[in-house]
């Protein structure tokens, strides 16, 4: 892995060179290993947080974690495109605008005993432009190279939180095209309730159940670009002990290993449906 700045990054793009490259400021990464028509996305696998900020933040470490999505760029990582953010939401969230990536209140909880300065709030949103401008960067040549592309927008949610049954996968479309596309989200909704899971966990698998698909990650993707569709994927945390931070690598693993396959073959398939 090289550490490369931005333009780099985006200049390997346009060259359609293979790297594999973490942010200069460590703020996110990006592996190409071949340009394919899909790629995979963890906007929330980063805990990183900036020392700078730890004094004047109210959450603790686990507060933190809890909230993050640990483990989703695990779950994708030897697919040939993958990006992923280093840094925890709590710093800046990938998957709102800009106006609102910096949180005051989360999740209910003032977050800073003292407000953010501007020059920490400019440091932070920098980091969030830059990642959006590689991503644009990289649909951009895939769009070009391939026509229609699919996007993999991988995360995970706290089921302890709800007072009811909720699915091991959610699937949120409140924001694609689905006359357009709904075909393929069944596809792999079907495809994802297929999962086998260790410790007789049935694989449940909704979409618009639990969450609905508006994160920015995905609105700023469709609103910029007509045929490319995101599938926000949301992983229920049965692979982890959400109240003790404790992963669960056998669980993790059963997902990555079939993740391989099954992301493939959708991508093929959609592939073969909008490409023809």
């Amino acid at each position: 892995m090289e550490r490369l700045a931005v333009s780099e990054i985006i200049k390997k793009i346009e060259a359609e060179e293979s790297f594999e490259a973490v942010a200069d400021n460590y703020s996110f990464t990006l592996k190409i290993d071949e340009y394919v028509p899909y790629f995979c996305g963890a906007v929330h696998d980063g805990h990183q947080f900036r020392k700078e900020l730890w004094e004047n933040c109210i959450h603790t470490e686990f507060e933190r974690w809890f909230e993050e999505d640990p483990c989703t760029k695990e779950f994708v990582k030897t697919h040939p495109i993958v990006i992923a953010g280093c840094d925890s939401r709590f710093e800046y969230d990938l998957n709102r605008d800009p106006d609102n990536a910096i949180f005051d209140l989360a999740w209910g909880k003032q977050l800073w005993k003292e407000p953010l300065s501007p020059s920490e709030k400019k440091q932070s949103l920098e980091k969030h432009t830059a990642f959006y401008s590689v991503v644009h960067a990289l649909i951009s040549k895939l769009e070009e190279k391939f026509g229609s592309i699919v996007v993999y927008d991988m995360h995970s949610y706290n089921w302890r939180r709800w007072d009811r049954e909720v699915p091991v996968i959610n699937l949120g479309t409140s924001n694609i095209d689905n006359d357009r596309f709904g075909e393929m989200v069944e596809n792999w909704r079907q495809s994802l309730s297929e999962l086998k899971l260790p410790h007789d966990i049935k694989a449940t698998s909704k979409i618009n159940d639990t969450f609905f698909g508006n994160g920015y990650f995905l609105k700023f993707i469709t609103q910029n670009f007509k045929n490319t569709l995101v599938l926000a994927t949301e992983f229920k945390k049965i692979y982890c002990d959400e109240l003790r931070e404790v992963i669960y690598p056998e669980i993790v693993s059963a997902i990555e290993q079939q993740l391989q396959q099954k992301v493939k073959e959708h991508a093929a398939l959609f592939y073969k449906t909008f490409n023809k």
